[in-house]
């Protein structure tokens, strides 16, 4: 519309519809359009916002900062006798991580921010491996370093979408998804004020694609990151194989099994959206693809079959499922609502249960 026909189509609505619809402007804009209404809404005070606020650092020096922290780090600088750190500073290490985070964070609004971007991003790598790496003096270092692993992630993306775009977020939202996401969130210890903030990034990332169009185009990106992540083909079984073929296929394995649990939620999600609709072949893509494998798989493929009224196909899959992790709440539910056969070890779990059909 132009200004005319703007002004013709709001003519007929009221004081309390007009701030309704101003306020969804300004919650769901961008961080330039909500700029721009308080500076409306208040001129003087925006300006005063603005005159006092902190300089922007420059992304390039945080970028600079950030290689060098996370290389210490990953050395053992942090937790060994390298003489690169002071001792007092391996005891303080949470206080330089919350520093560069926040620099990186701020970074973002410079007029190229690329390098806050980038140092965003390394700064939320290394904390995912805080879970499980010893590379500083602490029982549980997201914990003490009181940081929200999920919230830093959405910053950031939020940032790509508002300033990059929607084709940009896709690319590098996929592949960071399947990165960083958590069954059990980032702490070692699952409890206390950290956790009880965190959120699943499938919940995040729905957040995001607010409308159909951006549920399948970045399920397409989703995908073309997991084919970066199928597995290489190993020489087939035989009296000549190796030993060391043998141990790299089964970690091939259990990564693809990790894989499978971590996204299983992410994946459920996926089937409630597309079943039944035009886009089903991305599901038949993700319940085939190579980077999946393990009890997880089968329980997705299981429930896409019953989506589809193939019970017979969905009876079989759960139960070679619960023959893997026959104690799986999931697997037993689905068992039992399709009428599925159980394997004697998840019979025997069930009726320890009192689980119905057991």
């Amino acid at each position: 519309m132009n200004r005319e026909e703007f002004s013709a189509a709001t003519a007929g609505l009221g004081e309390a519809e007009l701030r309704k619809a101003l306020w969804t402007v300004y919650w769901r804009g961008t961080a330039a359009v909500r700029e721009r209404i308080e500076e409306i809404l208040s001129p003087d005070a925006a300006g005063a916002a603005r005159r006092g606020a902190p300089q922007t650092p420059d992304p390039e020096q945080v970028l600079r900062a950030v290689h060098e922290f996370t290389g210490l780090v990953r050395s053992g600088a942090y937790i060994a006798g390298s003489r690169a750190v002071r001792p007092k500073e391996r005891s303080q290490w949470r206080f330089t991580f919350r520093r560069l985070l926040a620099e990186s964070r701020a970074a973002l609004a410079a007029q190229d921010p690329a390098g806050g971007e980038a140092a965003l991003t390394e700064m939320i790598d290394l904390a995912c491996q805080l879970r499980d790496d010893e590379y500083v003096r602490s029982e549980d270092p997201i914990e003490a370093a009181a940081i929200v692993v999920s919230d830093e992630i959405a910053v950031l993306w939020r940032h790509l979408l508002d300033h990059r775009g929607f084709a940009v977020f896709a690319t590098q939202a996929a592949e960071q998804f399947l990165r960083w996401e958590s069954c059990y969130g980032w702490t070692r210890h699952g409890w206390g004020t950290i956790p009880e903030r965190e959120s699943r990034l499938t919940d995040v990332m729905a957040g995001f694609l607010t409308v159909p169009d951006t549920w399948v185009t970045f399920t397409e990106h989703y995908l073309h990151a997991l084919d970066g992540l199928a597995p290489p083909p190993l020489p087939a079984r035989g009296p000549a194989k190796s030993y060391l073929t043998e141990q790299r296929r089964r970690e091939l394995e259990r990564q693809r099994t990790r894989r499978a649990e971590t996204m299983i939620d992410w994946h459920l999600m996926l089937l409630d959206r597309f079943a039944g609709t035009e886009d089903e072949a991305l599901l038949d893509r993700l319940a085939g693809h190579a980077a999946f494998g393990g009890p997880e798989q089968m329980h997705f493929r299981a429930r896409l079959a019953r989506a589809r009224g193939d019970l017979p196909a969905a009876r079989q899959l759960i139960h070679q499922a619960l023959e893997r992790l026959p104690g799986h709440t999931g697997f037993l539910a689905l068992a039992r609502d399709i009428d599925a056969p159980l394997p004697p070890t998840a019979r025997v779990v069930a009726a320890s249960r009192r689980l119905p059909g057991s």
